[in-house]
């Protein structure tokens, strides 16, 4: 029974980690779209991942005039530096989804990009664990789920 149950809830998890609309309808993702400015710095050929630790929980504007984001502090494992992680509009991306905090060990994924001369990875999947994953934009190209209908979200979360 208790195998059962906890089948279930990894089920769950693994369902849910693409729940990544917040709590708004119509999310502000002023400068966010795609093929704007900000997404045209999004390059898969710079695809990456880092593991490490999370140290803070940031708001992020990457550009004048976009709208407010959320980015992510990593101490990174290997070399022990600390790294920027861009998630996304702030009106978008529910980190309570998989419950991430200040302390968190992950692996991110994403594209390097550099922005007023700093390196930031573009995240495009952060995992918390096998089976609690937040994705944001698509894996193979960067398509950001923010721009995506709920119906291609759907299609989308379910080819995980």
């Amino acid at each position: 029974m208790r195998a059962l149950f906890f089948s279930l809830l990894a089920a769950f998890v693994v369902l849910a980690s693409p729940a990544f609309a917040g709590p708004k309808a119509n999310p502000d993702i002023k400068g966010w779209e795609k093929g704007g400015e900000y997404d045209r710095l999004f390059d898969p050929k710079e695809a990456d991942s880092l593991k490490g630790r999370v140290v803070k929980i940031i708001d992020i504007k990457p550009l004048p005039g976009m709208a407010p984001g959320i980015g992510l502090q990593i101490e990174d494992k290997k070399d022990k530096t600390l790294e920027l992680i861009h998630l996304g509009p702030k009106d978008f991306v529910d980190l309570g989804v998989i419950g991430l905090k200040e302390g968190d060990q992950v692996k991110v994924m994403g594209a390097w990009a550099e922005m007023d001369g700093q390196d930031v990875l573009m995240a495009t999947k952060v995992k918390k664990d096998e089976n609690v994953q937040l994705k944001v934009r698509r894996t193979k190209d960067g398509f950001p789920f923010w721009s995506m209908t709920p119906e291609e979200r759907k299609a989308e979360s379910s080819g995980d």
